[in-house]
């Protein structure tokens, strides 16, 4: 049996040693606890308000200004801080630092979009006497986690004379629902339970109750739409064309809400990736005088691959570089921008999966991330042997490892299951691409992908002290 001194030397070796992963609340005092609490309950607040990619644009813009953040093509002169919206679903929040530019900026690139049901241009239809909506499942969903929930509708109509309305309902409590019906289970066998579970609920059976009182003319075809129709021109003015140019996305219903006795975790859809919206969003805030130019961007469509004018694929990181570099009062040109680009240091922030008590076989477990161990470092993405990631470099991984051990930030690494199980892509690759360095960096989640995916509230507080961390310091 060893002596009490070698006991000592085995402890320092093994300290020194040895990765040890700690729990984020073995580290906090009842003051920092506190902190912790009361972050989460900003963050929930949020989550309510922002359940869309427009919806969360609005809310950064909100606390842009309150921030004194100023917009672009507003009267720039006396201010380092800006920021740029595009198409009201992209933003970019910037501050001047007093270093130039083209010595590269400190990004952070989250995205605002989440999995969700987009309506079809043309989705009202009545079928069984009842007045249905037909939608297109947005990103990847399991699709019989939507039906049988009450969900919301939110989004924009444009109206056949061009005025706009914005729709929110389902979310007050006097407001109704919306809902897509589940098959019983004493019909299921053969329509349900004999096929797979991707093919149990499909896609174009994803169809929302939208009514069921008829037209009084009991000789009108589909009066039950028809009713629908007068419903929503007699409240809106709208007719039934002006889907055709509407984006409405149905979401849950549901409010963010604390979860088990001790409230420590959090339950909401959306928190892919609002949660690193909302604390690259605050760790910007917090920032005054920095050393280097900071950048925060918001981009939308990172759920169905970065395609389009609003995501990681379009121009906007230039057009924002060059509103940066002529606010430095630099002339501005393709090869300017290019080498700021290069000489920056980005973060991903986008989230990882956590390991599932039920579900330990998809993860291998050395290097798996878990719910309570701090902010999640993933160097690589990609499937079935790297394909579609962006990897991080060794010199990037142990420059970012050192900023966050010397603020104490507790960090964990984490990975999209085993190498031949899981996978998934965001958006770091399509920033790499510009030269710069870049990892994914964010928050571990339980059911992520679902309608109701949950975080720590020690993790996400720890996130937004890592965002912190990485725009301030330098090595």
């Amino acid at each position: 049996m060893p002596e009490p001194d070698e006991k000592e030397d085995l402890k320092r070796i093994k300290d020194k040693l040895l990765l040890n992963r700690e729990m984020v609340w073995d580290h906090l005092d009842e003051k920092e606890k506190e902190r912790v609490f009361i972050f989460a309950e900003g963050y929930k607040d949020f989550l309510n308000r922002a359940k869309t990619e427009r919806e969360t644009v609005e809310e950064v813009i909100r606390f842009a200004d309150e921030r004194g953040f100023k917009r672009v093509g507003a009267p720039l002169k006396k201010t380092k801080k800006i920021y740029r919206v595009n198409h009201h679903k992209v933003m970019a929040m910037g501050i001047l630092g007093y270093k130039p530019i083209e010595e590269g900026i400190r990004i952070i690139a989250s995205h605002t979009d989440s999995p969700r049901l987009d309506l079809k241009q043309n989705p009202l239809y009545q079928d069984v006497d009842l007045s249905l909506l037909k939608t297109h499942y947005y990103g990847g969903i399991k699709k019989y986690q939507w039906v049988s929930r009450s969900l919301a509708l939110h989004g924009k109509i444009i109206k056949k004379d061009g005025a706009e309305l914005c729709l929110k309902l389902g979310e007050d409590a006097a407001e109704p629902v919306f809902t897509i019906a589940d098959l019983a289970p004493h019909l299921s066998r053969k329509a349900q339970y004999e096929k797979k579970l991707e093919d149990a609920v499909i896609g174009e059976k994803l169809n929302i109750l939208a009514g069921s009182i008829p037209f009084p003319d009991k000789d009108t075809k589909d009066r039950i739409k028809l009713n629908v129709l007068k419903y929503l021109n007699d409240n809106f003015g709208l007719i039934e064309e002006d889907f055709v140019s509407a984006e409405l996305e149905l979401v849950p219903a549901e409010k963010a809400r604390d979860i088990g006795w001790d409230k420590s975790l959090i339950g909401s859809y959306g928190q892919d990736d609002r949660v690193c919206v909302y604390t690259s969003m605050r760790a910007i805030g917090d920032m005054e005088n920095p050393k280097h130019t900071l950048l925060a961007l918001f981009l939308d469509k990172e759920e169905i691959g970065s395609e389009g004018n609003t995501s990681a694929k379009s121009r906007f990181l230039e057009a924002v570089v060059s509103d940066l570099l002529t606010l430095a009062g630099v002339t501005v040109n393709e090869a300017v921008i290019r080498r700021s680009l290069m000489n920056s240091k980005a973060i991903s922030a986008d989230v990882n999966c956590a390991l599932d008590p039920d579900y330990q076989d998809v993860h291998e477990k050395m290097n798996a991330a878990k719910i309570g161990y701090g902010i999640c470092i993933t160097k690589f993405t990609g499937s079935r042997g790297k394909v579609g990631s962006s990897d991080a470099s060794a010199e990037y991984v142990g420059w970012l490892r050192q900023i966050f051990n010397r603020k104490n930030i507790i960090w964990q690494t984490g990975e999209l299951g085993k190498v031949d199980e899981g996978g998934g892509g965001t958006i770091a690759k399509f920033l790499a691409s510009c030269g710069m360095d870049i990892i994914d960096c964010g928050v571990a989640l339980l059911g992520m992908h679902s309608p109701f995916e949950v975080s720590s509230k020690a993790d996400v507080y720890t996130t937004y002290r890592a965002y912190r961390a990485f725009l301030s310091e330098d090595l």
